[in-house]
């Protein structure tokens, strides 16, 4: 394996990266960094944790470096798009040290956080715009960004762009882009939608694929446990309680959210992950969990392309996905980086048929298990270690909202009523009858309004 400099990366981009600890490539950077580095278009295909994001970064930062052009207001040099808030975050992180290394610029552009920021920033001149397709969108219509001085635009995730619909946006974006800068498209699936953006925007691609686009990682062992539905929370927990870090896949928001709400309240650290957070709430509780602080992180599938941890020991789908490239996305979560994982499905009796055909298109072989509670010897086979179960955590309780100051009267309460008559009995016929009449006009019969 040729090292960086043998690539022709610049010397301090191989100083950052060793001071990051990085001081091979993987090899879909070997395959694909002297293609790169030379402006050629390429398609690149690798399994999550297989490195593609050092693969594409690399030669961007290396190649903006060099180039005589220079940041201007509005109109970014570089864009990379990917699916998900917390992958953009994620891409940023890597990036940072290159870019401060070789004195660049970079932006985050997506949604559910303020516009103004970003808008002042794009206003200010940036050289690389990592974004989601929505929100870039949007400062387009608006005038604040522009798109025309584009030098190298990456597609990362494509496949999951596609599954998500993001494709009608990906293309009025990349169509905004100088047709003769360089584009770089990685994936871990080449699917039909994936061909659709390589047929229309990549020029002459080199096409570089380093493994399977089956199941990924001889270390990653896969077990199937048939459960009844009723024990399924206590598999579950009985599994996040293990040493080490947990990831837990529900289908929906609001099974990721109860299910955060019973592993907190028997014990286990765990923060929920999914489309209903805000933004400040999504990068707190993936924090807690890249920190330690959590445990155990209970995820949907549109957060799974955005979870890079590379010590997570396990991948428990609380719920089997729908299709096969939702499980090996997920599973992708374990096995990171050389490390070994394990992934747990949990099937009741109505999903047997669908997680067969599910493990069957992922290429998987599982263990299949029938347990009926926590006492088998499996779960130490799957999570050895002594389970930890802290203080049930529950939830806060929301504060109470600040009641309005009513607003000061300018008379007394009872000001108008007769003499002696106060609170309710003000407005009663008694009330009323001691009140003056005002003596009726003649015009009132008639209701002309006129004398």
């Amino acid at each position: 394996m040729p090292t960086f400099a043998e690539l022709g990366l610049p010397a301090e981009i191989v100083t950052t990266l060793a001071a990051s600890g990085v001081t091979a490539p993987f090899p879909i950077q070997a395959a694909t960094l002297p293609d790169s580095l030379k402006g050629r278009d390429v398609l690149g295909r690798g399994r999550t944790g297989s490195g593609k994001t050092y693969a594409f970064l690399l030669p961007l930062v290396a190649r903006l470096a060099r180039s005589d052009s220079r940041r201007m207001a509005r109109r970014p040099r570089a864009l990379i798009l990917a699916p998900t808030r917390e992958l953009v975050t994620q891409i940023e992180a890597s990036l940072a040290p290159l870019a401060a290394a070789a004195g660049l610029k970079s932006l985050n552009v997506f949604g559910g956080v303020g516009a103004g920021p970003q808008i002042s920033a794009l206003q200010q001149g940036v050289d690389i715009v990592i974004a989601c397709p929505g929100r870039l969108e949007d400062h387009m219509r608006s005038g604040h960004a522009d798109l025309s001085a584009v030098e190298i635009t990456v597609l990362d995730e494509a496949d999951h762009m596609a599954d998500l619909g993001f494709l009608p946006g990906v293309k009025r974006l990349l169509d905004k882009t100088p047709k003769d800068g360089q584009r770089l498209l990685f994936s871990a699936t080449l699917d039909a939608g994936v061909d659709v953006l390589v047929k229309r925007y990549l020029h002459d691609p080199v096409v570089h694929s380093v493994d399977s686009a089956q199941s990924p990682v001889t270390a990653m062992v896969h077990h199937v446990l048939h459960v009844d539905n009723a024990a399924r929370v206590n598999v579950v927990a009985d599994l996040a309680a293990a040493p080490g870090r947990t990831i837990v896949f529900a289908r929906t928001k609001h099974g990721a959210k109860n299910l955060t709400r019973q592993l907190n309240s028997r014990g286990i650290s765990a923060v929920e992950l999914h489309g209903n957070l805000s933004q400040n709430a999504r990068t707190r509780n993936l924090t807690a969990f890249s920190d330690g602080s959590a445990t155990v992180l209970v995820a949907t599938d549109i957060a799974a392309r955005g979870i890079h941890v590379d010590d997570v020991n396990l991948v428990v789908h609380a719920d089997p996905p729908v299709e096969h490239k939702a499980y090996l996305h997920r599973s992708g979560r374990t096995a990171r980086a050389g490390n070994e994982g394990t992934v747990v499905t949990l099937m009741h009796d109505a999903q047997v048929s669908d997680v067969r055909n599910l493990t069957r298109k992922a290429g998987v072989k599982p263990t299949i298990t029938r347990i009926n509670g926590t006492d088998h010897p499996v779960l130490q086979q799957i999570a050895p270690g002594e389970r930890v179960f802290g203080e049930p955590k529950r939830p806060e309780p929301k504060p109470a909202r600040p009641q309005p100051a009513q607003p000061r009267r300018s008379k007394p309460r009872n000001a108008g009523h007769p003499a002696g008559v106060t609170g309710s009995r003000a407005g009663s016929p008694a009330a009323r009858n001691g009140r003056r009449r005002r003596p009726s006009r003649p015009n009132d019969a008639a209701g002309n309004g006129k004398h």
